[in-house]
């Protein structure tokens, strides 16, 4: 008698930002795994990871337009993972700074953050789902020219804490990488007047096999933190 053989689904995670750098690392990294959504602001952008990974689907949004969060998000039915990794580093003094550099930051890097997570925290919660927050070293100390963004970081941080707290089907990581070789490490160090050598980085494809390690590791455990720091 023949036996039907059923494949099990695989999970299923969305990854803002997914685009380029450690986005499209992080893609690269839980491709072989997951059913991958890449989210990012256009569908231009999306295209050469597309073509990279085209068994992914492209779920282009602009992430501070909350309608269209809404209206992307209502077909997830189950989300097993969600890496937050999009996000601005607009930086200079406080002196410096504007009312709509503030907004804007925080706009960006926590309130779209936190709106994301509130639509699919159905499709989360049907999964007993992983929520991955790519944070920074700047989410655990400041330093000068750099207040805006870390105040963001600091609140994101916040963010995971509590949602893990509320949310306790939910696992929540929240990742500190420290500076990462990618594009826009080069337009951080050009503002800053450095010199850029991508040897003094950490690569995005560690930080994404960091985030895939949390990812994968067992039930039993709740990977609450993960700090990188360049060797």
């Amino acid at each position: 008698m023949d036996t039907a053989v059923t494949s099990t689904p695989k999970p299923v995670a969305l990854i803002t930002g997914a685009s380029r750098g450690l986005g499209a690392a992080i893609a690269r990294e839980l491709a072989p795994t997951h059913d991958l959504l890449l989210g990012a602001r256009s569908a231009d952008s999306l295209r050469p990871i597309l073509d990279e990974l085209p068994g992914a689907t492209g779920w282009p949004v602009e992430l501070t337009d909350y309608r269209a969060v809404a209206a992307a998000s209502a077909s997830i039915a189950r989300l097993d993972v969600l890496v937050h990794n999009a996000g601005i580093a607009d930086l200079g003094t406080i002196a410096e700074s504007s009312v709509d550099q503030w907004r804007n930051t925080l706009e960006a890097n926590l309130i779209a953050v936190a709106e994301l997570t509130r639509v699919l925290l159905p499709a989360l919660r049907a999964a007993d789902g992983h929520v991955v927050l790519i944070n920074s070293g700047a989410g655990l100390r400041a330093h000068a020219g750099w207040a805006s963004y870390a105040a963001s970081k600091f609140g994101l941080r916040a963010f995971g804490d509590a949602l893990r707290l509320e949310e306790q089907s939910l696992r929540v990581t929240s990742i500190h990488p420290g500076r990462i070789d990618t594009d826009m490490q080069r337009e951080i160090r050009a503002h800053e007047g450095r010199d850029y050598r991508a040897e003094d980085f950490l690569t995005a494809s560690t930080v994404a096999a960091a985030v895939r390690n949390a990812v994968d590791t067992p039930r039993d455990a709740h990977p609450t933190e993960i700090v990188l720091r360049p060797f």
